[in-house]
C-alpha cells in the first residue's frame, strides 16, 4: 500500500506539472508570434508583400479567435497578416489536468499506514481526536480533514541512577515516538534521591518497564503531553518513592524492608499510571546509595552484629555439644546397666548349665584322670628305656673314639717314620749332587729363602761376598753329616729332626 500511495503522489505531481508546462508552452508561443509581428511592422510595404507569399505557405497552425493585436500601429499601415488573431493559451486543458492531478493527491492522503510496534489515533480538524485505535496495517481516512498521530506501543524503560557517578551512560527516557520525527529521545538517567525517616538522603536506582495502552490512545493524545516518559512517568515515580521512603528508617530500606518498599511503590505507580492509559509491567529497585558516613558506620555496626551473631552461634553450638555429651553419657550409662544385667543373666544361665552338665561330666572326668595316670606311667617307662639305650650308645661311642685315636696315633707314627726316611734319602741324594756339583748350593738357598729374600746374581769369585762363607760352612756341614749317617741304626730320622730344627 505504501507503493500505491507513493505512486498516486507521483501521478498527481505529474499531472500538475503537465498543466503548468502546457500553459507555459502556450505563453511562449504567443510571445514568439508577437515578437515576429513587431519585426515585420518595421519593414516597407513592398518587402511585406514579397514575404506574405512565403509566410502564407509556411504557416502551419491557424490562429484562434478572440485575440486582437494590441500594437499601436494604424490599421492602414498594417498588412494583411496583422488582421489575423494570435494563438490562444489553452487554459481549459490546463485546468482539467490540474483537476485530474488533485484526485491522486486526495487518494494518496486518504491512505494511512501504521508500522509494526506503533498504533495510531485519528485526529480530525473538525471534531478533534476520534475514538478508536488504528493498529498496524493500512487504514482509509478523510483526506485534508483527518490525520493520523502515531504512538510507540512497545515496552519502554524509564531508568534512574543512584548517584551522579553512575549517571554518565545514556539511557532512554521512555517517551512516545513520533512517526514523522522518527528519532528516539534519550538522555542520561536522572538521579533519584529520597529521604528516610532520619532525614538521610538515599540514592535509588529504579527501572520501570511500561507501555502505552493502545485502547486509550485518544485519551493520551487529548490529555497527556507528547513526551510521556519524561513528563508523566518520571515525576510519578519520583513522587511516589519520595512519599513512601519517610515511612522507613534507613536500615529498613537498605536491608529488611527493601522488597516491601519496592512492592508498595510498584503498586502505587501501577495504579497511578493506569489511570492515564499507561500499563506498568514491572518496577525494579536495582541499587541503593547510602551517605558515605552512614555507610561506614553501618559497615562497622554490621561487623559487630555479625561478630555478636557468631559468638551467639558458637555459644549455642557449645550448649548443644554439652547437651549431646550429657545425653551420650546417659545413653552409655543405660547401655552399661543393660549390658551388666545381661552379663549377670548370662552367668546365671551358664552356672545353671554347668551344674546340670556336671552330673554327666564327673564320670567322664574320672575316666580322663585314670587315662592320664596310665599315660604318665607309660611315658615314665619309655623315658627309662630311652635313657638306658642312650647310655649304652655313649659307651659304644667312647670305645669307638679310643680305637679311632689309637689308629690315628699309629698312622701318624708310621707317617713320621716314612717321612723321615724319605727326607734322609732326599738329603743323601742332595749331598751327593752338591758334592758332585757345588754350584747348586746357591739354587737351594734361593729356593729355601725365596719367600723372604730377593735373588741377586753375583760372580762366584767375589772376595767380599758373604755367599763364600755360607757355601763353605754348608759344604763342611754336609760332609760331616754324610760321614756321621748310619742307615741301619736309624740315624736318618735324627738327622731329619735336626734339619727340621734348623729350618727358618
Amino acid at each position: 500500500m505504501l507503493a500505491l500511495k507513493y505512486l498516486l503522489v507521483i501521478l498527481g505531481i505529474g499531472l500538475f506539472g503537465s498543466s503548468g508546462a502546457l500553459v507555459a508552452y502556450d505563453i511562449y508561443l504567443s510571445s514568439q508570434l508577437r515578437r515576429l509581428l513587431r519585426r515585420r511592422r518595421a519593414k516597407t510595404p513592398e518587402e511585406v508583400a514579397g514575404e506574405s507569399v512565403g509566410a502564407a505557405a509556411g504557416e502551419a497552425a491557424p490562429l484562434g479567435e478572440g485575440m486582437r493585436d494590441d500594437s499601436n500601429a494604424e490599421p492602414s499601415a498594417r498588412g494583411p497578416e496583422f488582421n489575423r488573431p494570435l494563438r490562444p493559451v489553452r487554459w481549459g486543458l490546463a485546468q482539467r489536468l490540474a483537476a485530474a492531478g488533485v484526485l491522486p493527491f486526495l487518494l494518496a492522503y486518504s491512505i494511512a499506514v501504521v508500522p509494526d510496534g506503533f498504533a495510531g489515533v485519528r485526529v480530525s480538524q473538525i471534531w478533534g481526536a476520534r475514538p478508536g485505535t488504528l493498529y498496524p496495517g493500512v487504514h482509509l481516512i478523510a483526506p485534508l480533514v483527518d490525520s493520523v498521530e502515531l504512538y510507540d506501543t512497545r515496552e519502554q524503560v524509564y531508568t534512574t541512577a543512584a548517584s551522579s557517578a553512575t549517571a554518565n551512560r545514556p539511557a532512554p527516557l521512555g517517551g512516545a515516538l513520533a512517526a514523522t520525527a522518527g528519532a528516539t529521545a534519550s538522555a542520561q538517567p536522572e538521579v533519584l534521591t529520597v529521604q528516610a525517616r532520619e532525614g538521610l538522603n538515599i540514592g535509588l536506582a529504579v527501572s520501570v518497564r511500561y507501555r502505552l495502552d493502545p485502547q486509550r490512545l485518544n485519551y493520551i493524545h487529548a490529555n497527556l503531553p507528547r513526551a510521556v516518559g519524561d513528563e508523566v512517568v518520571a515525576p510519578t515515580v519520583a513522587t511516589i518513592y519520595r512519599q513512601l521512603a519517610p515511612n522507613y528508617v534507613t536500615r529498613e530500606i537498605f536491608a529488611t524492608k527493601r522488597e516491601e518498599l519496592r512492592l508498595s511503590a510498584s503498586n502505587a505507580i501501577t495504579s497511578r499510571l493506569a489511570s492515564d492509559g499507561i500499563i506498568v509491567r514491572e518496577v525494579l529497585l536495582r541499587d541503593l546509595k547510602l551517605p558515605e558516613e552512614y555507610a561506614q558506620g553501618l559497615e562497622g555496626l554490621l561487623l559487630k552484629e555479625q561478630e555478636n551473631e557468631r559468638l551467639g552461634t558458637e555459644t549455642e553450638i557449645k550448649q548443644k555439644q554439652v547437651k549431646i555429651a550429657e545425653l551420650e553419657a546417659e545413653a552409655q550409662k543405660s547401655r552399661d546397666v543393660k549390658q551388666a544385667e545381661a552379663q549377670a543373666q548370662v552367668r546365671v544361665l551358664q552356672a545353671k548349665a554347668e551344674s546340670d552338665s556336671m552330673q554327666y561330666t564327673l564320670p567322664l572326668k574320672q575316666k580322663q584322670i585314670e587315662q592320664s595316670k596310665l599315660e604318665a606311667q607309660a611315658r615314665k617307662e619309655a623315658t627309662l628305656q630311652n635313657a638306658e639305650a642312650a647310655a649304652q650308645a655313649k659307651i659304644i661311642d667312647s670305645k669307638a673314639e679310643l680305637e679311632r685315636q689309637k689308629n690315628l696315633s699309629d698312622a701318624e707314627a708310621n707317617r713320621i717314620r716314612v717321612t723321615a726316611a724319605a727326607d734322609a734319602e732326599r738329603m743323601k741324594f742332595e749331598a751327593a749332587v752338591l758334592k758332585s756339583n757345588p754350584m747348586l748350593i746357591q739354587k737351594i738357598i734361593a729356593e729355601r729363602l725365596s719367600d723372604k729374600l730377593q735373588i741377586m746374581m753375583v760372580p762366584i769369585d767375589g772376595k767380599n761376598f758373604f755367599a763364600n762363607d755360607v757355601l763353605r760352612s754348608a759344604f763342611s756341614s754336609a760332609s760331616a753329616s754324610a760321614s756321621a749317617e748310619d742307615p741301619e741304626d736309624g740315624t736318618p730320622v735324627a738327622a731329619a729332626q735336626k734339619r727340621s730344627g734348623r729350618r727358618p
